[in-house]
């Protein structure tokens, strides 16, 4: 039998702070007031506790090809996933390994006769992490990093002295799960700057914010053409951040401040982490906000 894997919560437990706080100090997050002792106490409770902060790199089977299967299921593929696929490849490639992506239904059954009939070394369920209920299983290195990413969005808009700050959610039922958790993180570090938790936005709550953090850059764009239509101007009516800094937000005007986002970064540690080697050699970059003018 395969030992428990020791997730975030453990760590946290046993460094006496609360997961937020263990998140962003094994992420490198900057902009937070954590205590040096506090930071060494976290990793020291990680290095003794074996955790590996990876749970997106799943090793569902060990077999002799030199395939490793990525299930995407039904996750756009834009922004981020398109970098981390990119840094996957890359990774596996360097160490003789090829990536096949599978993208489609998400029920185990598909995914169970694609792995059957591709014999893969391992699998990297993405889709079935993003789509789970089981709040443990949501504390891997990709998921931690949102958490990460997520608070620089949130910092960005509390340094402008924004205090009151909405939350634009996708339209798209696929991201619901994924963009609830998003919601939950910008609550948790509303919360840890002192701040109203944020809640869904739209533009009849306009009054009620003086700023949004947008689940994405596509959502960001569609709120700016939304407010265009309103005869409303970012910042001056409403400030809006993006988030996976696409490209497109610097095409529109006034152009989209958003977080960029090491995705590839992440790939190439998935890759190292689904094939056992070790992921201190390849740590992502921590997130960046690239600064336009809707801030």
């Amino acid at each position: 039998m395969p030992r428990t894997r020791v997730t975030l919560k453990d760590v946290a437990a046993a460094s006496g702070v609360s997961p937020t706080t263990a998140s962003f100090v094994l992420n490198r997050v900057t902009g937070q007031t954590i205590p040096p002792a506090t930071q060494e106490r976290v990793r020291r409770a990680a290095a003794e506790l074996g955790y590996v902060p990876h749970g997106s790199a799943r090793a569902l089977r060990e077999g002799s090809s030199r395939l490793v299967l990525l299930n995407a299921g039904q996750l756009p593929v834009a922004g981020s996933l398109r970098s981390f696929i990119d840094g996957l490849d890359a990774e596996l490639t360097g160490h003789g390994f090829t990536l096949l992506v599978r993208h489609g239904p998400t029920d185990p059954a598909s995914l169970r006769q694609a792995v059957q009939t591709a014999d893969p070394r391992a699998v990297i369920d993405l889709a079935e992490l993003y789509a789970t209920p089981e709040p443990d299983r949501l504390d891997g290195g990709w998921i931690d990093g949102l958490a990460a990413h997520t608070a620089t969005q949130v910092d960005h808009l509390a340094a402008r002295g924004h205090t009151r700050i909405g939350f634009a959610m996708p339209a798209d039922p696929r991201l619901q799960r994924i963009a609830g958790l998003r919601l939950d993180q910008a609550r948790a570090v509303a919360t840890a700057h002192g701040l109203r938790p944020p809640e869904p936005f739209g533009l009849d709550r306009r009054g009620a914010v003086t700023a949004v953090a947008a689940f994405d850059d596509r959502v960001a764009l569609a709120l700016l053409s939304a407010m265009a239509d309103a005869g409303l101007r970012a910042p001056g009516d409403l400030a809006v951040i993006g988030f996976d800094d696409t490209g497109y937000g610097d095409l529109w005007r006034p152009a989209l401040t958003t977080v960029h986002i090491d995705a590839a970064g992440y790939g190439r540690r998935a890759a190292r982490a689904v094939l056992g080697l070790p992921i201190s050699d390849v740590p992502p970059a921590p997130s960046t906000v690239v600064v336009r003018a809707t801030t």
